[in-house]
């Protein structure tokens, strides 16, 4: 096997269940589980009609770059969601959910020869496709500690200069996974102008760009913070998805948008990779990308959310309402995420993921150490139920 599978770390999931091994939860109350960011809401009826109306594409082998029409698409949304103009034909990719092609892109796009660039920057913590898919590439990965007393920004000027000009990737993601921060134009600029002098690829992940708080103020992507910087889409690949947009994480169906030379290079590895978007998938990801009404109605029940389960959580933990996507990131008590969770879950049924589990130590500290990511996934009813039994607990444990 591929001696770099010794390299990776054990998935948040995994580290969870051990920490609950021999753990008895209340079996007075229902399990309530907010530590993994699934959407609960329920799929719209008018997407799977489209996935069924689909299903003669079963009998046909699809092509890797997917229809006309899916193209089409998304290109379509892009134009209105981030006011530029796509070519459907070579800055457009349908890919099967934002997480394969972010570990994909890796595969492809890192220059793993003895005297390349192989260093992958990503924030910390971090979604830890990032760093596997850095590993299992052949780079070295390099984590920027986003923390509190930055407003969770990446801090460029902690890169050492001299690692510049080995970095061939770094990964961004905005609005963030866990902290809900959103990328400035300003924080933009300095990214892409880094990327100019040295050379790297930016890679975008944006797969909660949806998910936001004011109607009518969605939070600013890399695709629109390029062109209102005049510089195009060098060097920028964008990745986004319908998961969490849609409710359809099943469906597993996403979008890459961006640089036409770096996407004419990865199209020819996915031809290889044998990543083409199933013929009934793609019916049902098209009708998703054309319609916004359902994607209005699921903002709306998560801010109703955020609305209800923040005042009951402030003076319990510690956190500030995140920009955008569906997560508290909160300070535990005490400071042992860990034990905060696995005590949460014994006493409270309720399940949260350790900070911890989402970040590397990086300069003498693990960034996400006290904190708890709390995903606001499911039914308003349980996520209030949620918030009443965490207050609780930290007032039977004060």
């Amino acid at each position: 096997m591929n001696p770099r599978l010794e390299l990776l770390h054990p998935y948040p999931f995994q580290k969870l269940r051990e920490l609950f091994a021999g753990v008895t939860p209340n079996p007075d109350l229902a399990p309530i589980n907010l530590s993994i960011g699934e959407p609960k809401h329920p799929t719209p009826q008018f997407i799977k009609d489209a996935l069924v109306a689909g299903l003669d594409g079963l009998a046909n082998y699809p092509i890797t770059q997917g229809s006309d029409a899916l193209r089409g698409a998304i290109a379509a949304w892009a134009q209105r969601r981030y006011g530029v103009k796509l070519d459907p034909a070579a800055e457009v990719l349908p890919v099967n959910g934002s997480r394969e092609a972010l570990f994909a892109f890796a595969q492809a796009s890192v220059d793993s020869s003895r005297h390349g660039r192989r260093v992958v920057l990503s924030p910390n913590p971090f979604y830890q496709i990032y760093e596997g898919a850095a590993l299992l590439a052949g780079a070295r990965p390099f984590f920027l500690n986003t923390l509190p007393e930055n407003d969770f920004a990446m801090d460029w000027s902690r890169v050492p200069e001299d690692l510049w000009e080995q970095v061939n990737l770094v990964n961004v993601c905005s609005p963030g996974n866990p902290t809900g921060k959103v990328m400035s134009l300003d924080d933009w600029k300095q990214l892409f102008e880094l990327s100019d002098r040295h050379g790297f690829v930016v890679a975008a992940d944006e797969c909660y760009s949806e998910i936001y708080f004011a109607e009518g103020a969605p939070p600013l992507g890399a695709l629109t913070a390029a062109q209102q910087l005049g510089r195009g889409f060098r060097n920028l690949i964008v990745f986004n998805s319908l998961s969490k947009r849609s409710n359809v994480p099943g469906l597993r169906s996403g979008m890459v948008a961006g640089d036409a030379a770096l996407m004419k290079s990865f199209l020819l590895y996915r031809t290889y990779h044998g990543s083409a978007m199933s013929p009934a998938v793609q019916a049902a990801s098209v009708a998703a990308w054309n319609d916004e009404a359902h994607v209005a109605e699921n903002r709306r029940q998560y801010a109703e959310k955020f609305a209800a389960v923040m005042p009951m959580l402030k003076g319990v933990l510690q956190f500030d309402a995140p920009d955008a996507a569906f997560y508290l990131w909160a300070r535990v008590p005490g400071g042992d995420d860990a034990a905060f969770a696995r005590e949460l879950y014994e006493k409270q049924h309720v399940t949260v993921l350790p900070g911890s589990y989402l970040a590397r130590d990086a300069a003498n500290v693990n960034p996400g150490k006290g904190f708890v990511r709390i995903a606001l996934v499911d039914s308003l009813q349980a996520c209030v139920e949620a918030a009443r039994r965490m207050a609780s607990h930290v007032g039977e444990t004060a």
